[in-house]
């Protein structure tokens, strides 16, 4: 299957916005130049700030939805070694993100050399390195060397008891009844759990049953829609997360539940392979890993020149927000073709070409 064939454009259409919002987020909260460029749009940029990061949860609910695509397309693991599945998702996220660990600690050297700034990360020791590869950075309490790599480590987190739970699920049902029932029950309990306890204490936030609730949604959703012979469980799951928002509001909770509505209705009225068009909005999507990677280095590398070149002129630190957020798609465009693209390329298929996931987020 050629990948033009494989691109869901639906999917593609709100990585692309979601990947967006998270670049402007971060040009907004780091550096001297949203601080300079602020007093312009003092709104805009509180929102940006503040509010915008919150397109994290888009792609956690499209991750749980192409796990299930991935994984159980019906409910039940299809997966026959869970192992090899895991080690192609590490590497898969790991190679490219490493290489984007690597492009950061120099970015942030050249940075260093042309301000001071509490933006920039400082020389990372051996350990910190090590902690960053092994995805446990957050969990030992290192700082991070890049921006918005946490979510790496939870993506993974999420992908291992997604499959750990699966794999469980079919353990059990085999010697009942080979039907989809028992991965249903044990996902919906762990998403109940996420959704009314874990999700509500950020004591658990570098967990994976803290986003649970969200990546379970994106799952549950997958599966309610698998057939059009399946009873519609979408109201049921939207009364569900609403009873939780009652009890106690999240508005990341909110854009997860509205995501994960959006991706069923996109496919159960069938327009999510081909809407929206448009060849730019897709190209965005697809590239969207590794815009997400790539973008810090350029921020820390921009902020810095403008630092120079017009420490405290707010147009001109506006323009170079505007120019850091178009570099940041070029750099991650050629990141793309150069990086992930090839990394992929090194990962033998693990599963039926119709299974396989469709981005590595």
């Amino acid at each position: 299957m050629r990948a033009s064939d494989s691109r869901l454009a639906f999917i593609d259409a709100l990585k692309a916005v979601a990947s967006q919002l998270i670049v402007l987020h971060h040009l907004a909260f780091y550096g001297p130049m949203s601080d300079v460029a602020n007093g312009l749009a003092p709104a805009l940029f509180s929102w940006l700030s503040q509010d915008a990061r919150i397109a994290v949860q888009i792609f956690l609910v499209i991750g749980g939805f192409l796990a299930a695509r991935t994984l159980a397309p019906t409910g039940r693991l299809i997966v026959a070694n869970p192992l090899t599945v895991l080690s192609d998702r590490y590497f898969k996220l790991v190679i490219p993100y490493v290489a984007a660990i690597f492009l950061s600690i120099l970015c942030a050297a050249i940075a260093r050399s042309l301000m001071d700034h509490d933006t920039i990360p400082d020389p990372p020791t051996l350990r910190q390195m090590l902690a960053h590869v092994a995805l446990l950075q957050n969990i030992l309490a290192y700082d991070s060397l890049s921006a918005g790599v946490w979510y790496i480590a939870i993506d993974f987190q999420l992908f291992v008891l997604l499959l750990g739970t699966l794999w469980f699920a079919r353990a059990v049902g085999d010697r009942f009844i080979s039907l989809p029932v028992f991965s249903i029950l044990f996902v919906s309990v762990l998403a109940l759990g996420s959704l009314f306890y874990f999700n509500r204490d950020s004591d658990w936030d570098n967990w994976a049953i803290y986003f649970f609730a969200a990546y379970a949604l994106g799952t549950l959703t997958y599966w309610v829609t698998e057939s059009e012979r399946n009873p519609d469980w979408l109201p049921v799951i939207f009364c569900v997360v609403v009873v939780a928002l009652i009890i106690d509001f999240r508005s990341r909770i909110a854009v997860a539940l509205i995501t994960a509505l959006a991706l069923g209705i996109s496919r159960r009225w069938g327009f999510m392979e081909s809407r929206p068009g448009g060849k730019f909005l897709a190209y965005l999507g697809k590239i969207s890993y590794s815009v997400f990677l790539v973008h810090f280095p350029v921020l820390l590398v921009m902020n810095a020149l403008f630092s120079r070149i017009a420490p405290e002129d707010p147009t001109a630190n506006a323009f170079g927000i505007g120019l850091a957020w178009a570099a940041s798609v070029a750099a991650g465009a050629v990141f793309y073709r150069f990086v992930e693209s090839q990394a992929r390329r090194w990962q033998g298929p693990t599963l039926p070409r119709k299974h396989q996931s469709l981005h590595v987020q």
